[in-house]
């Protein structure tokens, strides 16, 4: 294997050579990029700043050199493997088919940018594109938490919530490629209004920043007794975090503590509505507020019989996810191993 100097892949894959594949990251901060191999272990991986305020351009330049860099690698320290595929994943909204960035709010560089060819075009093995939720789904059923189970949905509760699902094996992407936005299926039509438009979005309810917001408003209903949060924020309780929350929680902070129970009970709403719409074989949870909510997470399962037409709901395993801050990486590659086995 060699990269020659026109930046183009140049594969000459030897007799028992181990198959990699790239998968690349891309946020509105930074695009990371790894070499997976078929067991889903991450053998290298680098992190590069994004530049998405320019043009679009700039913005593929930074994807270029982060894949460059795992190529490199890849030839000078990982002799005798093949890199098979580049898969990406980015934020939506995005068209996995066509392989086009629409208009991500994090990635203004792109509007209705061809990505996918034009990363082909620069490098001569497959490239897959897909939206983060979808592709750490993905990855989760291969080879995380969602390992051996024929139907998989997945939610990654961070910043906002994401979400994935996964029938024998491939992604379910819906007529149009937008399927699984499972973030902004409302809960509530008089709740908070959610980012998207909608009111009542369980990301408008239970993503970092909905908790931190909800803590703020208990926080100025307690008259002050709260005295965990407010040394965390030193006073200033518009700069509370869901981070902070975390914390206070774990010091016994009783407003906090109520703050987090009502999370698990929206959460509990909401997956009770995917039980009776999907009735998956495993629920599998992750993303950095989800390890927060890590501990009330046998509350929210404990809830679902009384949100749930599906008498045996309770059947159904919670599992936290495998894969963390990684994920984006593992579900690129992903997105290249299961068309790479469906196309042997």
């Amino acid at each position: 294997m060699s990269i020659a100097s026109t930046n183009k892949l140049v594969t000459d894959q030897p007799a028992g050579a181990e198959p990699l594949f790239v998968g690349v990251d891309i946020g509105g901060t930074k695009v990371a990029a790894g070499l997976v191999d078929p067991k889903g272990q991450i053998r290298w991986q680098c992190s590069i700043p994004m530049i998405s305020d320019r043009d679009g351009e700039s913005g593929l330049a930074v994807v270029r050199s982060a894949i460059d860099a795992a190529l490199t690698n890849a030839a000078e320290h990982l002799a005798g493997s093949s890199v098979m595929g580049i898969g990406i994943c980015s934020p939506g909204p995005l068209d996995p088919k066509s392989g086009t960035i629409i208009n991500p709010p994090n990635l203004p560089c792109w509007r209705n940018f061809q990505l996918v060819a034009e990363i082909a075009r620069s490098y001569r093995v497959p490239v897959k594109l897909d939206n983060d939720g979808n592709a750490a789904a993905l990855a989760e059923a291969l080879w995380g938490a969602g390992r051996g189970y024929r139907n998989v949905f997945c939610t990654t509760i961070g910043t906002g919530i994401g979400t994935g699902i996964v029938f024998d094996g491939q992604v379910y992407h819906g007529r149009t490629g937008a399927a699984a936005e499972g973030g902004h299926m409302s809960i509530d039509r008089t709740g908070p209004r959610c980012g998207c438009g909608k009111p009542g979005c369980i990301e408008a309810l239970a993503s970092g920043p909905a908790i931190a917001s909800r803590a703020r408003a208990k926080l100025n209903q307690a008259d002050g007794n709260s005295s965990a949060l407010l040394k965390l924020c030193e006073g200033h309780r518009d700069r509370i975090t869901s981070e902070m929350v975390g914390r206070a929680y774990e010091q016994g902070d009783s407003v906090v503590k109520q703050v987090l129970l009502e999370t698990a009970d929206a959460l509990s709403l909401w997956l009770g509505n995917i039980i009776d719409l999907l009735e998956p074989d495993v629920i599998v949870i992750g993303g950095g507020v989800a390890a927060m909510l890590r501990p009330f997470l046998p509350e929210v399962k404990k809830r679902l019989s009384a949100y749930c037409v599906n008498s045996r709901c309770q059947e159904i395993p919670m599992l936290p996810a495998h894969y963390g801050a990684d994920a984006g990486i593992v579900g690129g590659a992903a997105l290249c191993f299961t068309s790479a086995s469906v196309n042997r």
